[in-house]
């Protein structure tokens, strides 16, 4: 391990409020934990553009490395789960939030947040998948759970250029299903959605008008949502007989307005997404399943972005103010 390592810091002073920049680290300044991780890559959330807010609701303390997701090799570990040499991954929980996250060279980190790399994947490809794959790969998981097959009709996803919505597209098109993408991006990204397998692509003032009355014309078997609002009502009107909503984000809204009818009279199911304390046994199964059957080849191949470290700045302002298509990974660590 380094005398001293790169890491992008955020602090926050009376004078100054919240700032954020590179630095140089030391072992010592790194937080608790059992297993000490060489971070290769990580990724760009919206979540880590929001940890650069003073008013973005996501850091607990100060000062904090960003970064909710990281890929790298064990360096040191006091751990019984994880030795020097292995490969993992971590998302969700702590990091990022209240713990130093993958942002940085090296990262001390709770055995239990983390996950073997699964076969199928390179660090950078589990990065480019990140929190917003494997969100992606529990709203479809929880689809699935609640009985929607491709047999039943299209599946519409929202914010469909995206992370979520983008690899959920890729997903979902390997599965056999029928995609419809939303997007308020329809002129710039067409192609892009189409060739990342959406058969369909409508504008967001499309999916999201309003419908008069209780119900709506049975369009979606199911909906994979990051964005919610108000519109979510208008979709819950629109799902066909048997069909589900997983929804995992906001960036629409916190809020809706709805009736019972869409529940009573077409027996669908509204079910929430966590991705950031999925429990282990669940996070491990859909991590190997998205190294395997459901690895989103085509999001992979299409949507990836690469920087470093000092680039985030413009990235992290980049997706707050709506302009990231796709993944971003960051190199971090080149050793």
């Amino acid at each position: 391990m380094k005398e001293q390592f790169q890491a992008y810091v955020i602090r926050k002073d009376d004078q100054k409020g919240v700032t954020a920049k590179l630095e140089q680290l030391k072992k010592e300044d790194l937080p608790n934990g059992d297993v000490t991780v060489q971070v290769h890559y990580s990724s760009v959330n919206y979540k880590d553009g929001l940890a650069s807010l003073e008013k973005g609701g996501v850091i607990r303390n100060y000062p904090m490395v960003p970064g909710i997701d990281m890929a790298g090799t064990v360096d040191e570990s006091v751990s019984g789960r994880f030795a020097p040499g292995d490969r993992v991954i971590s998302t969700g929980f702590e990091p990022g939030v209240s713990h130093y996250g993958g942002y940085s060279e090296y990262a001390r980190l709770r055995s239990e947040w983390l996950v073997p790399l699964p076969q199928g994947l390179s660090e950078k490809e589990a990065m480019a998948i990140g929190t917003a794959g494997f969100t992606a790969g529990l709203s479809i998981d929880a689809l699935l759970q609640a009985g929607v097959t491709p047999e039943m009709g299209k599946v519409l996803v929202t914010g469909a250029t995206g992370g979520v919505g983008s690899m959920a597209i890729a997903i979902l098109a390997k599965l056999g299903f029928e995609v419809t993408a939303s997007t308020g991006k329809k002129q710039q990204e067409e192609e892009l959605l189409r060739n990342l397998g959406a058969s369909e692509v409508i504008s967001r003032e499309e999916a999201d008008a309003p419908i008069k009355g209780a119900m709506g014309k049975q369009q979606w078997a199911g909906v994979v949502d990051p964005t919610a609002g108000p519109a979510l009502a208008e979709r819950l009107k629109q799902v066909q007989y048997g069909g589900a909503v997983a929804v995992s984000g906001l960036t629409g809204g916190n809020g809706f307005e709805s009736t019972v009818f869409p529940f009573i009279l077409r027996g669908i199911q509204l079910i929430g997404i966590d991705s950031v304390y999925c429990p282990m046994e669940r996070r491990e199964r859909i991590w190997n399943k998205l190294g395997s059957e459901w690895k989103p080849d085509r999001a992979l191949a299409l949507g990836v972005q690469e920087i470093t470290l000092d680039q985030l700045p413009h990235t992290l302002e980049n997706i707050l103010q709506g302009g990231a298509v796709g993944r971003t990974v960051v190199r971090v660590s080149s050793e």
